[in-house]
């Protein structure tokens, strides 16, 4: 599985979950705490990467980290 890249649409460090937005152009992919990988929390706009896994409710992001500068 290849990592993906995009930018927080929003996260909500109360309730732990959040969204990002894919540069790929599919639909927002739900984001929870705990697929942080060590993170607190993310903020808006803030370029990560991350591996897509079927959850629950569809797909969602996991392994999540922050982008490398380049």
């Amino acid at each position: 599985m290849s990592q993906q890249s995009g930018a927080v649409k929003f996260f909500n460090e109360t309730k732990g979950f959040g969204f990002i937005k894919p540069d790929d152009g599919g639909k927002d992919l739900f984001v929870h705490v705990s697929a942080l990988g060590g993170l607190q929390s993310l903020a808006n706009e803030q370029r990560v990467v991350f591996d897509v896994e079927e959850g629950r409710r569809g797909p969602q992001a996991v392994n999540v980290q922050l982008e490398p500068e380049s």
